[in-house]
């Protein structure tokens, strides 16, 4: 397995991908129909791997380790702790397998590394003056109690009736439709809630725990305060008005508490046992925004909204001077603001 690194890194040890990050096809306008299916069923695409099998995790979850929903017709700590316990384990297995592989084994050293650092250790800015336990402490503790609890009040609203319920058996194509619906509502609202985190009072509350990791590791993902976990889970509030299944809120759920570990694992590719894993610039997309805070609001699948509202970052040195005229401008208008 090489573990040499590859040509490209600068004197401050970050390396970034050759190509430019461009708009997916679906994304560019005018619309094109036959782009918009191949980015929507095409491998890779938006539906597969990824969010195919996330719904299969949580088909799985819902089949197989859900209690029946009579049961959850009272609020009782028996199976509260049947829902919180498969939450905490799959979120500690999924994000260990990349913590482990690239940052404790560190299979393929700094290979496709962003840059050349590794986690923080005997670091104040940190509880346990670690980021790795920092970051785990966050993510398990405020994202998987609240992840949970989200996923207590909904399923048990399910089980009263409360909520509008979407059968397979009565509308079986919205009902298989309502999949990639989650996933793109779930962008949406991301690009929304983060970009509301980075309003002065919600940064210096809540998102500044989520922005001490400037170098990212799979933990980092999920690692937020408590105040950005509930605005962070909140998009699971759609189906307490969109007729929907149990296993759709599962899937929304599980998406968002899964999915940042990928997106913040610091490394544009993986290796795991191969020469090179195909190489993809999500988390790369992101990793800017960790480094330079205000740009690339949404995920990798909704670079579109950052072009449209005038964030996106392509890592050129040409994004680079257009975000910081907008930092400047901004902080102009502040100065006349309370002037």
């Amino acid at each position: 397995m090489a573990t040499a690194d590859l040509p490209g890194r600068d004197r401050q040890g970050n390396w970034k991908p050759v190509e430019r990050i461009e708009m997916i096809g679906a994304t560019r306008w005018p619309p094109n129909p036959g782009a918009i299916l191949q980015w929507l069923l095409g491998w890779p695409g938006f539906l597969w791997p990824w969010n195919a099998l996330w719904f299969g995790v949580a088909a799985a979850t819902w089949l197989w380790l859900t209690p029946p929903l009579a049961t959850m017709v009272t609020l009782q700590p028996g199976w509260i702790a049947l829902l919180l316990a498969p939450n905490v384990a799959l979120l500690v297995a999924y994000v260990s397998f990349f913590h482990v592989v690239l940052h404790t084994r560190r299979s393929q050293g700094v290979r496709y590394k962003y840059n050349d650092r590794w986690l923080s250790k005997h670091n104040r800015v940190f509880m346990f003056d670690d980021q790795t336990f920092d970051n785990a402490f966050w993510s398990i503790v405020s994202g998987g109690g609240l992840w949970t609890a989200y996923e207590v009040l909904t399923l048990w609203m399910y089980a009263n009736g409360a909520l509008p319920v979407l059968a397979f058996r009565d509308s079986p194509v919205a009902w298989v439709l309502m999949v990639p619906a989650i996933a793109l509502f779930r962008h949406a609202h991301f690009y929304l809630a983060h970009s509301l985190l980075h309003w002065r009072p919600l940064y210096r509350a809540a998102h500044y725990i989520h922005h001490r990791n400037v170098n990212v590791g799979p933990w980092s993902g999920l690692s937020m305060h408590w105040i950005e976990h509930i605005l962070y889970f909140s998009g699971v509030l759609i189906h307490w008005i969109v007729p929907s299944h149990p296993v759709h809120a599962i899937f929304h759920l599980q998406h968002a508490a899964l999915s940042p570990a990928a997106a913040h694992c610091g490394f544009d590719a993986t290796e795991l046992g191969h020469e090179k894993a195909a190489v993809t610039h999500g988390s790369f997309y992101h990793y800017l925004h960790h480094r330079y805070f205000e740009c690339n609001y949404a995920g990798d699948d909704a670079m579109i909204l950052d072009k449209w509202f005038g964030s996106f970052h392509d890592g050129t040195p040409e994004a680079h001077t257009k975000m910081r005229a907008r930092a400047h401008q901004r902080m102009r208008d502040r100065k006349d603001a309370t002037a």
